[in-house]
């Protein structure tokens, strides 16, 4: 049974239980396989960890792109890190259909892909963000390394609230500038 963490998540008074354990900086991020939907495309495709190895990565993990303040941070990762890290790869991941993930990508510009979970909740419980109550993803950053580990976890308690930007921005850059050239 995955471990369960109380009082780690909230959004105004409800209280939340997180599934999964907290990944720390040099842990070995979790392998995935979600689904991922282009443009033109009739049917989604799997994106695995796997699938960029070798670089930096970011992985941006919200509620849902439908919420204003999920909408406002994916929005803010697609400029920032094209900014910080030009080689690095970022991915939104949330249970959103991958359907709905490419309507609001197209609708707001977003070129970086996003990532759907909704067939399974193990993304949720490995990376330790599950909301057991609402069956969608805590807020979270993650910054996976060239090896493969985690360079920074950043777990946003309150729901309303974004991430530390900087830090994450700061742990991407130092991940993407030790890639082997």
């Amino acid at each position: 049974m995955a471990e369960e963490r109380t009082g780690e998540a909230f959004e105004e008074g409800v209280r939340l239980t997180v599934v999964g354990h907290k990944l720390n900086v040099g842990d070995p991020a979790p392998d995935f396989a979600m689904d991922c939907l282009d443009a033109g495309a009739a049917f989604p495709h799997t994106v695995t960890l796997a699938d960029s190895a070798g670089g930096a990565r970011l992985l941006n993990v919200v509620n849902s792109l439908d919420t204003p303040v999920c909408h406002v941070e994916t929005c803010r990762w697609q400029a920032l890190v094209d900014e910080a890290a030009p080689g690095a790869r970022i991915y939104t991941v949330s249970m959103d259909l991958p359907f709905a993930q490419l309507r609001w990508r197209t609708a707001e510009g977003i070129r970086h892909d996003a990532l759907s979970s909704h067939r399974s909740e193990r993304f949720g419980k490995d990376y330790g963000v599950l909301l057991k109550e609402w069956r969608l993803l805590q807020r979270a950053v993650f910054v996976i390394d060239a090896d493969g580990r985690i360079a920074h976890a950043e777990y946003v308690a309150d729901q309303m609230k974004e991430p530390d930007y900087d830090a994450a921005l700061r742990a991407l850059a130092a991940a993407a500038d030790a890639q082997p050239a």
